[in-house]
């Protein structure tokens, strides 16, 4: 048997990329940022950047979502903490062409955390924002305004709807849509969330009876709110649930 030799393989490089969604004035937004360097310097791009060389893949994700949110990645066996976001492997994209600088392999990741502060820039990022994730998205694509719509670089555009898909179809069999919420909410909070991501409007006193009688979704905390005007109205946490049954069904649209 001959000897491996490493250098009869081309090299290439790999990356992280997130997909960072919250729920901000009842949207789905998405984190984007400036390219501040080639290639694609100007455009708008997914949050991310090169796994270091001593890195796990979780690790290298975890510490962008710091570097980019101030976030750090929730621990599911962890109470919850209140800069805490969800974390999990998306896809990994690895089109020889994707990068023209030369061979990269991008494993994205989602992330999904309550409605955040404005965000900042870090890394090779010019500027950060949230935006719609309908306006990223938009076939002429994205631009502020006074701005010249362009594509997000790279292939972050089929990344980002893989990851806002991966999230409207998770939120209809698992707990996932609590974490977009603080660790107290309301009924009508997860409401506007499952709005917002599935982007539909939902009967309340249907929502109402589904979330409450699906078992391990939510536990009341014994407090109430009126942070949304009106009568108060009462709080809730996540429950130990992750698979919900039945599930919460996405309406046809």
């Amino acid at each position: 048997m001959s000897p491996y030799d490493p250098s009869a393989f081309p090299p290439f490089a790999v990356t992280v990329d997130l997909v960072v969604l919250t729920v901000r004035r009842h949207a789905l937004c998405a984190l984007a940022v400036r390219r501040g360097e080639p290639p694609f310097q100007g455009r708008w791009a997914l949050p991310g950047g090169f796994v270091k060389v001593d890195e796990d893949l979780s690790a290298a994700a975890a510490r962008e979502l710091v570097e980019e949110t101030g976030l750090c990645a929730h621990d599911p066996d962890s109470p919850v903490q209140a800069n805490g976001a969800h974390l999990e492997q998306l896809a990994t994209y690895g089109d020889p062409k994707r990068d023209p600088r030369m061979r990269v392999v991008s494993v994205a990741h989602l992330a999904l955390a309550p409605d955040l502060p404005a965000p900042r820039a870090g890394g090779d990022a010019h500027s950060a924002r949230w935006a719609p994730v309908d306006a990223l998205l938009t076939q002429g694509g994205y631009g502020r305004e006074g701005e010249q719509a362009a594509p997000l670089a790279f292939d972050h555009a089929q990344i980002l709807a893989d990851g806002v898909e991966r999230a409207r179809s998770k939120i209809e069999y698992s707990s996932l849509a609590t974490a977009f919420c603080p660790p107290e909410f309301t009924v009508g909070e997860l409401r506007r969330v499952y709005e917002a991501v599935w982007g539909v409007a939902l009967d309340p006193r249907n929502f109402h009876r589904k979330v409450t009688g699906t078992p391990g979704f939510l536990v009341p905390t014994g407090g109430t709110t009126t942070r949304q005007g009106g009568r108060p109205a009462q709080l809730f946490r996540a429950g130990g649930a992750t698979l919900l049954n039945p599930p919460m069904l996405r309406p046809d649209v």
